[in-house]
């Protein structure tokens, strides 16, 4: 489980050996108190002028919590970890050397042929409700599985910079035929004019971009529990305090906040009271961002598919992965040598 601290004045501390969250009320009434055991807690996520104590600090690094906190849009600023590094160091060595060769192509081709094949799936399940739209739908999905199959015809280069441009030129083909197959497939008032960042420009692409900073938080946790450096990338660019490892993985695992709020738009959950306005464009407000978690923790830690011959959620999938890519690593390292 994880918590989400975005109510002004929020203050997290302890009492009773649980997490105790008050939460003030109006009208000078008591605060609002909830309590949460540790060993239940996953995150504790902070934002909008929350405060918390040092003792809540200390049990969550007891506990192998982290806490992060996060802008406004739900991308994450920072996070109080525990000191230990969680494996070997070998991993992030060898995840250093993979980088610079023909084992990091084989990640990053492998990260993204899953994404489009994702956003391809999804596409052509839409059809099953919108007649109207299946010949239109059916193409999208086709083209973007086109696009998937250029990308794997590329697994033979050396280097992953060497193809760098030609990745993301793909890429970004299938995003814009993807996102704009889904604007068509929801209904007219709900429609977006492509993707936009932030701030978003509209309702669609505002819950996406929080949805989209949750998930960093995740896949950020999930490598740093499997002993992967998170700002050593083989396709993003090693620049200054970027995460780039981060934005590799995440990749296969977008396809999660793009159900979910997909979702919340077909079926008209969204309306105008979830958000507020900004100077150029929108953000969620306290209650877009509440509607939001509440769907993805649902969606991600409730929530069980089939996965490697076994039933569990959607985050023990992810963090599967990690650990597989840590381990296939070393193991490639004591194969080769």
């Amino acid at each position: 489980m994880q918590l989400y601290l975005n109510t002004y004045g929020t203050y997290l501390h302890i009492k009773d050996a649980m997490f105790e969250v008050r939460i003030p009320q109006a009208d000078k009434n008591p605060p609002l108190t909830k309590h949460f055991a540790a060993n239940k807690v996953s995150s504790i996520i902070m934002s909008t002028s929350s405060a918390l104590s040092t003792d809540a600090v200390k049990l969550a690094l007891q506990y192998n919590i982290d806490i992060i906190f996060c802008d406004s849009s739900g991308f994450p600023l920072g996070r109080v970890w525990h000191s230990k590094l969680g494996s070997t160091t070998r991993i992030r060595k060898r995840q250093l050397e993979a980088s610079l060769g023909e084992e990091g192509v084989k990640w990053v081709i492998a990260w993204l042929v899953q994404k489009l094949q994702n956003q391809a799936e999804f596409v052509q399940s839409l059809i099953k409700h919108r007649a109207q739209l299946s010949d239109y739908l059916r193409e999208r999905a086709e083209r973007i599985g086109n696009l998937g199959q250029s990308i794997a015809l590329l697994a033979e280069a050396k280097r992953v910079d060497a193809i760098a441009e030609t990745l993301r030129g793909l890429e970004g083909t299938a995003g814009r035929l993807y996102f704009e197959a889904l604007s068509q497939a929801l209904p007219e008032a709900q429609r977006f004019n492509g993707r936009s960042f932030r701030p978003a420009s509209d309702a669609f692409n505002a819950f996406l971009n929080y949805g989209y900073g949750v998930l960093y938080s995740r896949v950020e946790k999930a490598l740093m529990i499997a002993g992967l450096d998170p700002y050593v990338g083989f396709l993003h660019r090693d620049d200054y305090n970027q995460k780039s490892m981060v934005f590799d993985f995440i990749e296969p695992y977008r396809i999660q906040v793009d159900a979910v709020v997909f979702r919340l738009f077909s079926g008209k959950k969204v309306n105008q009271s979830h958000l507020m306005a900004l100077a150029q464009g929108v953000s969620l407000n306290k209650e877009g961002k509440q509607l939001l978690i509440e769907k993805l923790n649902d969606y991600c830690e409730v929530q069980t598919i089939r996965y490697r011959g076994r039933n569990q959620t959607r985050a023990n999938a992810m963090q599967q992965d990690a650990h597989r890519f840590a381990n296939e690593l070393i193991e490639k390292q004591s194969t080769n040598s």
